[in-house]
Order: C-alpha cells, then sequence, then structure tokens
C-alpha cells in the first residue's frame, strides 16, 4: 500500500500521529512517500523535513512489519522548475503545491493514497484504498463547505476536498492532468491553488463517501477524520481549527479521547526526536 505526504519541516507532529494511524488501521505493507523542498525567496523561507523525523519514523514503523518504509523525496529541483508563480503568496503555503508534483516522481508508484498531515485514520481503509480506478485521475470526497459555494460540473454537488485523494498516477501520467494543474497554478491565482487546480480541470474523478474524509464532526463509521476549520454558532458564530497535535484543544475543544493511544505514543516518538538532538 503507498502513502503519499507533503510539506516542510513543520509537518513532522501531523506526520508522526497520521502515519501511526495508518500502522493502527491497516496490516498491509506501507511504502509511505514524504514530499518536501527547500523554498527560499524574498517573502519564504521553508526548511524541508528533517531527516532524523524520516529516519525515526521509519524506524518506527518496522517494529509492525519490517517490509514497511518511509521515504523522504526533496523535490525542491522539480518546484522550482515548475514554480507555481501567481500563488507562492496565497493564505497557503506553498507547500499544498507539492501533491500536484507527484507525477513527476519515479519512485511513486501508479497508485497512491495521498492524505495531509491533519488527517487521521480510525478505521481500516483496504477496501478503499484497492477500489477500481479505470479511466479515473483520483477518487476524493465532497467538501463539507466548500460544496455549497464552488461547482464545476452537472451534478449537483461536485467540489472536491484534496485533504484525502486515492491517485491515479498511472491514469495522469498519460493524461497529463497533474501537468495542467501545475500550469494553471503558475498562471491563475486562486483561494485554494491546489484544490481548485484539481476540481476546475478533472472529468476523471469518483465521488466517495464523506466516512473517508470527515472534515466535520467524527461518526460513528468514520474511516479517515481531517482535522480542518470548522464554523461554529454558540455563543457567537466563529471558527475553530484544532490539528491532532494540538491535543489539550483536541480534549477540551472537540471532546475527543478517541485518539489518545497514538498521542502517547506520539510524545514517546517527540522524546525520541529530542534526545537524538
Amino acid at each position: 500500500m503507498n502513502v503519499l505526504y507533503c510539506g516542510d519541516a513543520n509537518m513532522a507532529d501531523g506526520l508522526i500521529i497520521s502515519v501511526l494511524s495508518l500502522l493502527k488501521n491497516s496490516d498491509q505493507p506501507l511504502s509511505i512517500y514524504v514530499l518536501t523542498a527547500q523554498i527560499h525567496d524574498k517573502k519564504h523561507k521553508f526548511q524541508a523535513l528533517p531527516d532524523v523525523v524520516v529516519d525515526t519514523l521509519n524506524q518506527e514503523v518496522q517494529t509492525k512489519n519490517p517490509a514497511n518504509k518511509v521515504i523522504k523525496i526533496d523535490i525542491t529541483k522539480q518546484f522550482q522548475n515548475h514554480l507555481p508563480t501567481a500563488n507562492l503568496n496565497t493564505m497557503y503555503t506553498p507547500y499544498c503545491m507539492l501533491r500536484l508534483f507527484a507525477d513527476l516522481v519515479p519512485e511513486i508508484p501508479d497508485r497512491v493514497l495521498y492524505l495531509d498531515t491533519d488527517v487521521v485514520a480510525r478505521r481500516n481503509f483496504d477496501n478503499f484504498y484497492n477500489q477500481p480506478l479505470t479511466e479515473t485521475d483520483f477518487v476524493g470526497v465532497l467538501d463539507y463547505y466548500g460544496r455549497w459555494f464552488f461547482h464545476h460540473e452537472l451534478k449537483t454537488f461536485d467540489y472536491i476536498n484534496s485533504g484525502v485523494l486515492l491517485m491515479n498516477l498511472k491514469e495522469i501520467r498519460h493524461d497529463g492532468f497533474l501537468a495542467r494543474c501545475r500550469k494553471l497554478c503558475t498562471n491563475r491565482k486562486m483561494i485554494m491553488p491546489d484544490q481548485s487546480a484539481l476540481n476546475k480541470l478533472t472529468h476523471k474523478k469518483k465521488i466517495e463517501s464523506n466516512r473517508f474524509n470527515e472534515q466535520h464532526r467524527l461518526q460513528q463509521d468514520t474511516v479517515f477524520q481531517h482535522f480542518t476549520t470548522s464554523f461554529r454558532l454558540f455563543p457567537l458564530i466563529h471558527t475553530l481549527t484544532v490539528k491532532p497535535w494540538q491535543i489539550n484543544l483536541v480534549h477540551r475543544e472537540l471532546k475527543l479521547h478517541e485518539y489518545d493511544d497514538l498521542f502517547d505514543q506520539y510524545k514517546n516518538i517527540l522524546q525520541r526526536l529530542k534526545d537524538a538532538a
């Protein structure tokens, strides 16, 4: 089973928790690819994910199955060669667009499950991963809020959240879908550049149940919980953003203790990283 994450040095906390959740909920061998890059210009100075995080995670996943592996791939050169110029200064970091470069990385196999680092697996996801992908670029789930405001096809709801994507890189490499997404990000400024490009340009996507990317409230059948920003009505209308690694807020604001076993493992890994520093 192939899994993809993207980000910079700040992704470490989410990456650790998300990977631990995969280990808990699947017995299949895991090949975990982490795309990262150094992005330095007048307004940005982002560092790539440190090797020590990858090495520590690789040791952790192999304690469950020696066939498991975590592989860091630095795509600084590819990013600079296809710089998403129009979207380098949005409210989102340039790293949100690294997933659009997956087809340029030959090490990544034809089928890969992309996950944001604030996504936590809660149930076995083998059937989701192994579903047929004939004539499909990617499989995703409707964006909880965006589906009401954005629309690109004849369906009533068609706007997909890009935090959980089962990607068919074989098809994408053949039809040039991600290449078109990169070109759009270079030429047109967008609110959520990677997600907007994916939704605007594909005609070969499959929409799955929201239990595979639950962005609002945990449900009994949730497979992947995505810790996104939500709106709350009381005492006044406001937004609430809580990430998995903000453990006290997960407990206090979300009233969630579902992942406490993962949090204990996460704390142990943080201590190992601290000791190795």
